[in-house]
């Protein structure tokens, strides 16, 4: 009996180890399971032990953490959409995952953007008409929003950084929508045609423009023309007067060249025309005569006794003068050589 009771006992035992064996295999698979996690790239694991924040932040890959009491969350850290008015939310800082996870939960986007924005387009919404929402001033919209977002994303959670907003025309019944796309095709053909105007007359300036250019070139060129030919024209007035004081010099030169030797025959002929030389000189010119009046009358000859002078001839008898004019009376022509009466 005791023999049976032993081998009663062994597999009741073996049994017993078995099944803690299972569970402990069990437990550890889980523990394991749990404590191995995986964060994806452009995230960043946050982790929370006893539903409290840890400083300790993951990047991508696989990662170990202590099973059953710590948690980890991931964060997305690059551009991320929000449905809310598809507002495309931004960029995380990975220095600044921690700071705002731990003040706004890891649902940071609810608090700081979901909620904002709706705040946000109802004021907008409330201050202004449909037309100026749906026309006027919708291209407004988007740069407003950013900007008092990330205004409010600066003081509250440094870090968190709006890269673009981009809403979505607002729902309106289809007449008006009709009448507003209508209004707004209309609107684009009046900006159509306002460009067109300033491109003809960006056109006409720029014609206007090259007009004068070329009219100032033209002018110009004539300017220097006009002082080429009063260059050449001074030029040749100034040659001119060069030859003009050089002539008349030469000419001045020659006439008192010509005075001087005037001067100094007469200086010479006066110092040579002495009354002897005259009263030979009278002779000779008498003696060269071919023919020669002598009679009665010849001492009563005329002639321009005043101007020229008489000359005497022996005992006082009127000679023969310079010029003969006429004589009175009868006179006999006697041809031959002539000597002249000794005084």
């Amino acid at each position: 009996n005791n023999t049976k009771c032993c081998l009663l006992f062994l597999p009741a035992r073996m049994a017993q180890w078995s099944v803690i064996l299972a569970v402990i295999a069990a437990l550890g698979g889980a523990a394991l399971l749990s404590s191995v996690h995986k964060i994806d790239e452009g995230h960043t694991g946050v982790y929370y032990r006893g539903g409290a924040l840890l400083t300790i932040t993951s990047g991508p890959g696989f990662h170990l953490m202590l099973p059953f009491i710590t948690s980890f969350k991931s964060v997305q850290t690059t551009l991320q959409t929000d449905e809310v008015k598809n507002v495309p939310c931004a960029l995380i800082s990975l220095s600044a995952v921690y700071d705002i996870v731990r003040n706004f939960t890891a649902d940071y986007d609810k608090a700081l953007i979901f909620n904002k924005v709706h705040h946000e387009l109802n004021q907008f919404c409330s201050v202004h008409s449909l037309q100026e929402v749906y026309i006027g001033l919708f291209d407004q919209i988007d740069e407003n929003l950013k900007l008092t977002l990330q205004e409010d994303l600066t003081s509250m959670a440094p870090g968190l950084i709006i890269q673009a907003v981009r809403v979505t025309k607002p729902n309106i019944p289809e007449s008006i929508r009709r009448n507003y796309e209508l209004m707004e095709s209309e609107k684009t053909k009046l900006l159509v045609s306002v460009q067109t105007q300033k491109v003809v007359e960006k056109e006409a300036e720029t014609e206007r423009i090259k007009a004068v250019i070329e009219a100032e070139k033209v002018a110009q060129v004539a300017e220097i023309k006009f002082g080429q030919k009063v260059m050449e024209k001074e030029t040749e007035k100034r040659i001119s007067e060069i030859e003009d004081g050089a002539f008349l010099a030469q000419q001045r030169a020659r006439a008192d060249a010509e005075f001087y030797t005037s001067q100094r025959v007469a200086e010479a002929n006066k110092l040579k025309l002495t009354p002897e030389y005259l009263q030979l000189m009278k002779y000779k010119a008498i003696a060269a005569n071919s023919k020669i009046y002598f009679g009665n009358e010849i001492p009563q000859m005329f002639v321009d006794s005043a101007r020229e002078g008489k000359y005497r001839g022996p005992q006082g008898h009127p000679g023969v003068e310079d010029r003969l004019l006429h004589s009175r009376g009868p006179a006999h022509s006697l041809a031959g050589n002539f000597s002249p009466l000794t005084r």
